[in-house]
C-alpha cells in the first residue's frame, strides 16, 4: 500500500496533544514531504521507506531548534510511531489518512 498522501496526526508531546498534517512522498526507497501544524509547516527529505516502516528528521525551528526523528509504521489507513524529541524525551504519534 503507498504511504503517499496527507494524514491527520496527533502528537503526544510534553506540551500536549499536538496536531498536524503529515505530507508523504515517496521515491522508490527514498521518503520527503512536510509536516503543518501551530509551530508553521516544516519540511524534509532524506526519510526512508522499508515496506510499511517509515523514518525521517525534521529540523524544527519553532518554538525552538530542535531535531525531530520519526519512526512510524503504516497499517492500511493509520499511521502510529515514535518520535525522539532531542533532550525531551519521546513522544508518540497517531493518526489517520486525510
Amino acid at each position: 500500500m503507498s504511504v503517499d498522501g496527507s494524514w491527520n496526526v496527533t502528537i503526544n508531546s510534553p506540551m500536549g496533544a499536538q496536531d498536524a498534517v503529515l505530507t508523504l512522498n515517496t521515491d522508490g526507497g527514498s521518503l520527503s514531504g512536510s509536516m503543518a501544524g501551530a509551530q508553521g509547516t516544516q519540511d524534509f527529505e532524506g526519510g526512508t521507506v522499508d515496506g510499511n516502516n517509515l523514518t525521517w528528521v525534521v529540523d524544527m525551528t519553532q518554538p525552538m531548534p530542535m531535531k525531530l526523528e520519526f519512526s512510524c509504521a503504516i497499517d492500511g489507513d493509520n499511521i502510529s510511531g515514535n518520535i525522539k524529541l532531542g533532550a525531551f524525551g519521546e513522544a508518540p504519534l497517531t493518526g489517520t489518512r486525510a
